[in-house]
């Protein structure tokens, strides 16, 4: 048998449909109703108890002692979520609330066990506030069983646990933290030693070359210049100073000598000439005040007043006699006062010369320590670099162990940030499963759906020519006239088949079914 296939069908099409099958419809809608009604009471009755917990913010703000757990709350929870639905620790809630005195085996504690953790659910609560710094405010713990006063208990015992595990966890972290922050100190404080016995051992051999004496050392050697200048003009000073004591003392020593033969005038007169000429030359680097001039001007006179008295006394004397006059014993004071010069001009050069070679030697020291600055800096720059970072780690380590410390006091005083029951668990008076309201709406919503999809499949199978378009689709031809039936025809046929077969009579087509 040949199917017609069919057209493209309209919104009018489908108000048809519901039109000519409505009683359909409505019934499978009204009995739809006490089906889902009926089929909830399959179901066994399920009773969800609830409670609410509350996140309390920590007593001692953050800026004062920060806190250890540096997990957030959510991880945290999540976390503790999975340490109580774990076996063992159901397992202690089903000895706890009685759950297992009826469970005879092994498999039916482990069913047990398993149907808990579908029970169990930890939702969070939003926060009313996107801007909220917190995460969340709080969650729920909501256990669903068959027996309600079973629920609460349950409920009471897994909120007890979240709150008895998050202390716990905050004291361990605390606690874990501190001691490893301990640990680190410790070795942070053998490298601060490390670096500090280095940085001293450091400055004890390169002690006045360290970046902080260059200052010190260019003004040493500047100071040391200028005292070695000093030194070598006294040097040279005392050397000329010698030398002329030396030229004295030689003429005074040759005066002195040709004297000691006799009183001969023309000796005298050449010593005094010599004196004049020492004089002059005293002239020439001294004023007239400096006492080696005073006292030449003075041993000139004396000198003149002997010769004066030479004179006279020759006049009155013999020459015999006065060649007979006994001759000096001892050195005339004028060539011990050169010989005295002499020495204490050696003993000056000695000095001198001795304060040369010690600024020499100490020039020498600050120089090579100036020309040593730069590596010695960089090298003390380098340890320095170490001590610091080193001191600095360990200061940190430091801080943070206290404030850890701190965090572990607050959390055994409950200072800490702590989970706080603000509604207890409830004991359900209805049950949270089966919603037999729903079922029912269900069930009509099932019943709207099988009746519309049942009106559907059978307009599809109905090959009818009801209208113009269903004509000219399932013939493909134009239609020249529509007649309506009338009288009989239209009691003992539907209005599609006298269309049907006056449309198939005027063109001489047969259809077939």
């Amino acid at each position: 048998m040949e199917t017609r296939p069919q057209r493209e069908l309209t919104p009018a099409d489908y108000l048809a449909m519901f039109r000519r099958r409505w009683v359909l419809i409505l019934i499978l809608a009204i009995i739809g109703p006490p089906v889902g009604y009926g089929i909830s009471h399959l179901f066994p009755n399920r009773y969800k108890s609830e409670t609410l917990v509350l996140i309390e913010p920590p007593h001692v703000s953050n800026d004062l002692v920060p806190q250890v757990d540096i997990t957030s709350l959510g991880q945290r929870l999540a976390s503790m979520q999975q340490q109580i639905l774990s076996r063992s620790r159901l397992e202690q809630i089903v000895h706890q609330t009685g759950l297992g005195s009826d469970q005879g085996n092994k498999e039916s504690g482990e069913k047990l066990i398993d149907q808990l953790q579908d029970a169990i659910d930890v939702t969070a609560v939003r926060p009313m506030l996107e801007s909220s710094a917190r995460e969340m405010p709080g969650f729920f713990v909501s256990v669903t069983l068959r027996d309600p006063a079973t629920a609460q208990k349950v409920c009471t015992a897994v909120t007890s646990l979240f709150i008895q595990e998050n202390s716990r966890i905050q004291q361990e972290h605390a606690e874990q933290t501190t001691e490893f922050l301990s640990s680190q100190l410790t070795q942070a404080k053998a490298d601060l030693d490390a670096q500090d016995a280095k940085l001293a051992a450091f400055k004890s051999r390169y002690i006045g070359s360290l970046p902080d004496d260059e200052q010190t050392n260019f003004n040493l050697l500047t100071s040391l210049t200028s005292q070695l200048d000093a030194a070598n003009q006294a040097l040279a000073r005392a050397q000329q100073d010698k030398s002329f004591a030396e030229s004295m003392l030689t003429q005074q020593v040759a005066t002195w000598q040709a004297s000691q033969n006799g009183q001969n005038p023309d000796a005298l007169e050449n010593q005094l000439a010599a004196m004049q000429t020492q004089l002059a030359n005293l002239r020439l680097r001294y004023t007239d005040d400096y006492p080696d001039v005073i006292k030449a001007k003075n041993d000139i006179a004396q000198l003149q007043r002997r010769i004066a008295e030479v004179a006279n006394t020759k006049d009155a004397k013999n020459p015999a006699e006065v060649t007979k006059t006994p001759k000096s014993s001892g050195e005339p004071p004028q060539i011990t006062e050169w010989r005295t010069q002499i020495h204490t001009a050696d003993e000056l050069i000695a000095e001198k010369t001795k304060e040369q070679a010690t600024i020499k030697k100490q020039i020498e020291t600050y120089q090579s320590r100036v020309q040593g600055s730069p590596v010695v800096e960089e090298q003390y720059k380098e340890l320095t670099r170490g001590y610091q970072t080193a001191l600095e780690s360990y200061n940190d380590l430091l801080k943070k162990r206290s404030e850890s410390a701190m965090s572990g006091e607050l959390s055994r005083e409950q200072q800490t940030e702590q989970f706080a029951v603000l509604d207890p668990a409830n004991l359900p008076d209805k049950p949270s499963f089966p919603k037999r309201p729903l079922f029912a709406l269900g069930g009509l919503v099932g019943g709207l759906a099988l009746g519309c999809g049942i009106t559907l499949l059978l307009e599809l199978q109905d090959t009818s020519l009801r209208t113009e378009r269903d004509v000219e689709y399932g013939l493909q031809l134009p239609v020249l006239a529509m007649v309506p039936a009338i009288g009989p025809l239209a009691s003992n046929k539907p209005n599609g088949s006298a269309v049907r077969s006056l449309a198939d009579s005027s063109l001489g087509l047969h259809t077939g079914d």
